[in-house]
């Protein structure tokens, strides 16, 4: 290289060819402004459009998916455009690389079927940031929906990563999806000699005094059945508060357990009568 070049003749300077691929100053500069606007493009769309529109609809969850889908959206076209100011033919990429992506494909349907997931994930909002979902048993909360991956909290504060293919594909319970209450129960058995309507009236007490507790609908109590040793009931009742629905439940027992004592109503344990016959009794049970 002649360091007496000129400015110019610097900028247009070839450091190396490739085919049709020429790499210079220029190139290099184009490049990185390309990628420079790529990341203005979307800071402008996300600060100026997003932002302002999500001011007036409070929803975090979606928010965030559709500001991952734009992000995506935006830096992958500012990518591809960047590879064309190299001097990169897609077309020619992608006809070289047929056989390879043939091979690549089959090796990587798991992970491809995850990404397209996460794009659906992104655009439906079926399972968003925040929501409270039932995966595998497992009851989380959505921290982070990315394009493959997704990250659930369990109650225990345990993160667990979940391919996003399981939240599209498999039976996936939303307690926060339609942002409605949901109804759930606790049971309780009580001895035969309790009066039924005093146990009612004793639950709905109870669940009246529960702040966490729907008042529309009301809670109401079932009498489910004459247990062995048992008058079995259920408190059914209404809540938004899924994240704490267990620590709710076990408030009401403790509630429910110090009413019943103080009102004198006996829970009873499982109880099985067993009856022992003598040698002589079995005799004569034979002789009949």
């Amino acid at each position: 290289m002649d360091w007496n070049m000129t400015i110019k003749e610097i900028l247009e300077y070839n450091f190396f060819d490739i085919g049709d691929i020429s790499l210079n100053a220029i190139t290099l500069i184009e490049f990185s402004l390309v990628i420079i606007l790529g990341r203005i493009v979307f800071w402008v769309f996300d600060k100026q459009i997003l932002r302002r529109f999500f001011q007036k609809v409070e929803d975090p969850g979606r928010e965030f998916a559709i500001r991952q889908f734009v992000k995506y959206i935006i830096y992958l076209l500012t990518f591809l455009f960047a590879l064309q100011i190299l001097g990169i033919s897609l077309s020619v990429l992608w006809a070289g690389s047929a056989a390879l992506l043939v091979g690549f494909g089959l090796g990587m349907q798991q992970t491809f079927n995850d990404l397209v997931s996460g794009i659906i994930l992104l655009s439906e909002s079926s399972v968003s940031v925040g929501d409270v979902v039932t995966v595998d048993g497992i009851v989380g909360k959505v921290n982070r929906i990315g394009l493959r991956t997704s990250e659930v909290e369990s109650m225990d504060e345990i993160t667990i990563v979940i391919p996003n293919s399981k939240l599209v594909v498999d039976n996936v319970i939303n307690w926060s999806y339609n942002g409605k209450h949901s109804r759930f129960q606790v049971s309780i058995g009580v001895a035969y000699d309790a009066d039924p309507e005093e146990v009612k009236k004793i639950l709905l007490r109870i669940a009246d005094a529960q702040m966490e507790l729907s008042t529309q609908p009301k809670p109401s109590v079932q009498f489910v059945e004459f247990g062995d040793s048992s008058l079995n009931f259920n408190l059914h009742f209404y809540t938004k508060d899924f994240w704490n629905i267990e620590r709710i439940k076990s408030d009401l027992r403790f509630k429910i357990f110090a009413a019943m004592k103080k009102a004198g109503i006996e829970i009873p344990f499982p109880q099985t009568d067993v009856w022992v016959r003598s040698a002589k009794e079995e005799g004569e049970a034979s002789k009949k």
